[in-house]
């Protein structure tokens, strides 16, 4: 009697493995008929090059050239010379700009009133040298503007210059001047004047 109830239990178990197995099988043979081609496409290349601008300005002497020295300056006295401000880059600029740092401030760039000043001016056209080697003069055969005139340490935008467009030039006369409000305090002094232009790139814009 035993053994019959083993038996009988061993071939129920079997039964029952059996049948997992099949469902199973069954089941990996169903997800297998989700699998299947497709066809597809693309485009070709499209070619698209881009190159990026160049932003560059320098500046060209005509005449005397800078740097400047000069000694026993009283009030009254004043320095000119003249330079081309170039735009030799390719693209245009959003601003350009004049900075002057006195690389020693002392009382003659202190004082912004009474000590050295300032003036850029703008010619249409270069500016016609005369005078001597030692005191040189310029006048404008064209049309000129005032681009900046105050103290001589500062840090200005030059506005509506040519060389704001890529190829453009500005003939500009600078000149560097101590007022006749000069007082004794200012006697003895000496300054170094270290002039910039600085060029901006224009906003970027949509193609």
């Amino acid at each position: 009697m035993n053994a019959t109830r083993t038996s009988t239990r061993t071939s129920g178990s079997a039964r029952k493995i059996v049948g997992s197995i099949g469902v199973l099988g069954a089941a990996v043979a169903v997800a297998g008929l989700g699998t299947f081609g497709s066809f597809t496409d693309s485009t070709t290349p499209i070619s698209t090059q881009i190159s990026s601008g160049t932003v560059s300005i320098d500046i060209s002497q005509p005449g005397i050239t800078i740097p400047v020295t000069t000694a026993n300056f009283v009030p009254g006295d004043s320095i000119s010379r003249a330079v081309d401000l170039i735009n030799d880059g390719s693209v245009d600029l959003s601003r350009v700009s004049l900075a002057s740092v006195a690389a020693a401030p002392g009382a003659l760039t202190s004082d912004g009133t009474n000590g050295l000043q300032l003036s850029v001016r703008d010619c249409s056209v270069a500016w016609t040298q005369g005078g001597t080697a030692q005191s040189p003069t310029y006048t404008c055969g064209g049309s000129a503007a005032t681009l900046y005139s105050g103290a001589a340490v500062m840090d200005s935008a030059l506005a509506g210059v040519a060389s704001l467009a890529a190829g453009g030039t500005d003939h500009l006369l600078l000149t560097v001047s101590l007022p006749g409000s000069a007082g004794n305090a200012l006697m003895g002094q000496s300054s170094t004047l270290g002039l910039t232009f600085s060029g901006v790139q224009r906003d970027g814009a949509a193609r």
